[in-house]
């Protein structure tokens, strides 16, 4: 089966002299009645392909199924008189969220699998107990576009209140009486912009309005601080901030600024009640950040002290205060660890106990404690939960997660840097069976990300190892535009920078196949990384054995050119605003639908989804559209489009292992059989 060419419509898109044939302009109108027929078009494509690896994908997803985690006690949280905790079932695809008081079982208070009501998509943007635990606040989104309805729920009870509170965002926030939630709703164009506030068994059309951001390069969010006495409103840009305060005694107080903003200056604050003091983590005089105190009642900079001073070597990412201890979060030649700061100024650092692992603060909890709990894993350690005591810094295992029939011993990952041409030095994390060499004769497949100061997480999949017993070796390159270097890394891989991004790519694949690790490499890359493998697929064809563009930011140069395509606005101090010439021209030379040609390349897979809000579906479709109309060498490109239910990326853990499983499927069909690769 072939696919049919996608209609064409003349459309020339002129900007700054420079004309533009777009002749697939029109799938950007997702309810012109030619865009579905063909995205369905294109899936039956792949279906039919994809049919031919049913018995490898079945295999798979065999394999991957066997090595779910084992039924074990869940690790909670304390908030007020109850525990909380998330579990999943064995065999449901959906979480519990689950509650006790201390010494009891846990009961069941909210059941994703009766929430979802058959969708086979469930994300809650909240769920937040109330400080007294009479009630829950949970926001449910069943088809994937990241439209929320809010819900609060009697836990006596079981049953729902009356008022449902329809296009909210996440974040949330109670009042200490629980009788007052605060919450965020988005614009138009998804843009969260409003903070509201609404008390329990009122009308919702009369919740009161308690910040409204105007700036479209804003979004706003909200949190309590972890001692419970502040509502924090967040409202920031890709490089600035500003906060507001909203004291949780007094739910109706207008909300007060901490400190103005400033263009290219971050701040965020935790309280510290003993001496209700704010702490903020900022890169004011600090590129890499540092921490300041100041008084609650006076916290703007005029009286801001430093705390902990700021390094060049070391990106302190996120702080948290707990009786009186600092726990940040910190980043330093490409990992992550944890730093506590006692209040003597004693310093314990918490490295990931695996190499090339990561190490995270379990993140819900109460203020008043004396130890934390955190949680390690690795491309090939499952996840295992430790205590931190706060005071002397030892750590105990609390549990790991059990995979059955998997042996971590008999794998291995490390780091190691890749030197480009530029100085840089670029992180690779690097996973194989014990005993793999580095002949030059195993496949890899390469991840890769770079973009919004995010880290490539290095995490435990249990599909992973069904790659790796077929001799592959799988790499993570870390490369400009994440944050495994500090804020550098992200200034140096975005705007103007944003080729570093691309080239680093290139170095590491290079150097992989230079020092022997793969002669076969497939990439793959998720959103913006979908874009950085659009970008290897477009300019280095040579260098791979197949390509994995997933919802990929193929196009966003016409995206940042139409400021009503949702989550625009924001976006310009990312990529660049093409309004302006020399940011159109960065955007023009790198973006893979603005330079398609006719040469061979390898093979393509492309996924969409079509409530996706983030990289809109039509992206991906007129990429592939425009691939397919220049070919002449019958290069064999795949797209899978979702058009049920579904949001950014597959979530629910079987679906997300039958996802893997189709993904694996191809990637081994290119890289262990190029010559019957699927067409």
């Amino acid at each position: 089966m072939t696919v049919r060419p996608a209609p064409t419509e003349p459309y020339v898109r002129e900007v700054h002299g420079v004309r533009t044939d777009d002749p697939y302009r029109w799938m950007r109108n997702r309810a012109d009645p030619r865009l579905r027929p063909h995205l369905a078009a294109e899936r039956a494509h792949y279906d039919e392909v994809s049919a031919g690896w049913h018995d490898l994908r079945s295999a798979l997803g065999a394999e991957f199924a066997a090595r779910l985690p084992i039924e074990e006690d869940p690790v909670g949280y304390r908030r007020g008189q109850y525990e909380y905790a998330e579990h999943t079932p064995v065999g449901a695809e959906h979480p519990q969220l689950l509650r006790r008081k201390r010494d009891s079982d846990f009961e069941v208070l909210l059941d994703g699998t009766a929430v979802a009501a058959g969708s086979k998509h469930l994300r809650y943007g909240v769920c937040d107990p109330s400080p007294d635990g009479s009630h829950l606040a949970y926001s449910v989104d069943v088809t994937g576009n990241e439209v929320y309805e809010l819900r609060f729920r009697d836990t006596a009870t079981g049953a729902d209140l009356p008022e449902r509170i329809p296009h909210t965002y996440y974040g949330s926030g109670w009042s200490l009486d629980s009788t007052t939630l605060f919450y965020v709703v988005h614009d138009a164009s998804y843009r969260p912009y409003r903070v509201h506030r609404h008390v329990l068994g009122t009308d919702p059309a009369t919740d009161a309005l308690v910040y409204q951001e105007d700036d479209e390069r804003f979004h706003v969010d909200v949190a309590t601080t972890r001692s419970g006495a502040y509502l924090v409103v967040t409202t920031r840009s890709r490089d600035t901030s500003e906060q507001w305060l909203v004291p949780l005694a007094a739910p109706e107080t207008p909300a007060r600024l901490i400190e103005p903003r400033r263009h290219n200056v971050e701040y965020f604050a935790a309280h510290r009640p003993e001496s209700d003091e704010l702490l903020l983590l900022t890169n004011d005089g600090a590129a890499e950040y540092r921490v300041v105190r100041a008084p609650a009642t006076g916290p703007g900079r005029e009286n801001w002290v430093e705390l902990i001073a700021g390094s060049d070597d070391t990106r302190l990412r996120e702080l948290d205060v707990f009786a009186g201890h600092l726990v940040l979060r910190c980043q330093r030649r490409g990992v992550g660890f944890l730093r506590v700061v006692a209040p003597d100024g004693t310093v314990c650092d918490h490295h990931p106990p695996d190499e090339a692992g990561l190490i995270e603060l379990y993140p819900p909890g109460p203020y008043d404690v004396t130890s934390v709990v955190a949680s390690s894993e690795s491309l090939v350690v499952p996840r295992r939960w430790w205590r931190i005591d706060l005071r002397t810094g030892a750590r105990d295992l609390l549990r790991e997660t059990r995979v059955p029939g998997y042996d971590p011993g008999g794998y291995t990952t490390t780091m190691s840097f890749v030197d480009t041409e530029d100085g840089e030095r670029v992180p690779v994390t690097i996973a194989h069976r014990v005993g793999t060499t580095p002949d030059g004769s195993n496949p890899c497949l390469l991840y890769a990300y770079g973009a919004y100061e995010r880290c490539a997480r290095p995490g435990f999949s249990a599909a992973l190892p069904s790659l790796l017993d077929r001799g592959f070796v799988y790499a993570i390159a870390h490369v400009r535009g994440g944050g495994e270097h500090g804020r550098r890394w992200w200034l140096d891989g975005r705007l103007a920078n944003k080729h570093h991004t691309f080239s680093d790519l290139i170095a590491v694949r290079d150097r992989l196949v230079a020092d022997g690790w793969t002669d076969r490499v497939v990439c793959r890359g998720l959103s913006a990384g979908g874009l950085l493998a659009g970008n290897a697929y477009t300019f280095w064809p040579d260098r791979w054995a197949g390509v994995i563009a997933e919802a990929p930011a193929v196009d966003v140069l016409n995206q940042m050119l139409d400021p009503s395509v949702p989550l625009t606005v924001n976006e310009y101090d990312e990529w660049g605003e093409p309004a302006r010439r020399e940011q159109f021209e960065w955007m023009r030379a790198y973006v893979p639908n603005e330079n398609i040609t006719d040469r061979p390349r390898p093979p393509l897979l492309v996924t969409g989804i079509l409530h996706d809000p983030r990289v809109l579906v039509y992206a991906p479709a007129r990429w592939v559209a425009g691939l397919r109309a220049a070919d002449t060498h019958g290069n064999h490109i795949l797209f899978r489009v979702e058009l049920g239910a579904g949001d950014h990326k597959v979530r629910s853990r079987v679906g997300s292992l039958a996802y893997e499983a189709e993904v694996f499927a191809w990637v081994l069909s290119v890289a262990l059989a190029p010559a019957t690769a699927a067409t």
